[in-house]
C-alpha cells in the first residue's frame, strides 16, 4: 500500500530539529473515524426525526434518512483529509498537521475528548488530535514524554 500524501490544505510538516528524536506518531484509526460518524447519524436521526415529529410533519422518517445521507457523504468526502493527518511526538515537541508545534515544555494539558485528544497549553491554544483508537493510551504515551508532570 502506498503511503497517503497530506492534503495541500495544510501545508507542509514542521521540520525536526536536530537534537529531537521521534518518539511516537499518532495518524487517525479508521474504525474510530467511522465509530464518530455513526455517533453523529445516531444522535442526529433523533434530533431530525423528533424535530419532525414535534412540527407535526406526516412523514417524520425523511429527517433520519436526510441525516443519514448527509453525515455518510460528509465522512466520504472528508476521509482522505482525516487519514493524511499526522501528529509528530519527539523529545520535545508535539509537531501537527498544517505546521502546528506544541512544546511539550508549554503543554498544560492532555485529555480524551469524545475519541479524540486535546491538547491545551499553556498559552491557551488549543489543539486536537482527531479519531484515536484509544485515546487514553495517545495521552499517557503524551505524558511519559513530557515526563509525568500535569
Amino acid at each position: 500500500m502506498t503511503a497517503m500524501k497530506p492534503d495541500q490544505m495544510y501545508g507542509t510538516q514542521a521540520a525536526m530539529e536536530s537534537d529531537e528524536r521521534l518518539l511516537a506518531s499518532f495518524r487517525a484509526d479508521p474504525a474510530a473515524y467511522w465509530r464518530a460518524h455513526a455517533v453523529m447519524v445516531l444522535v442526529g436521526s433523533v434530533v431530525a426525526g423528533a424535530a419532525l415529529v414535534y412540527g407535526g410533519n406526516p412523514d417524520p422518517w425523511v429527517g433520519p434518512v436526510a441525516v443519514a445521507l448527509a453525515i455518510g457523504l460528509r465522512a466520504a468526502y472528508l476521509k482522505s483529509e482525516a487519514f493524511a493527518e499526522e501528529w509528530r511526538l519527539t523529545n520535545r515537541r508535539l509537531l501537527g498537521p498544517g505546521g502546528r508545534i506544541a512544546p511539550l515544555s508549554s503543554l498544560k494539558l492532555a485529555r480524551p475528548f469524545l475519541g479524540a485528544v486535546q491538547l491545551i497549553t499553556q498559552s491557551g491554544d488549543k489543539h486536537l488530535i482527531k479519531y484515536q483508537a484509544d485515546p487514553a493510551a495517545t495521552v499517557a504515551v503524551i505524558e511519559r514524554a513530557k515526563g509525568g508532570k500535569r
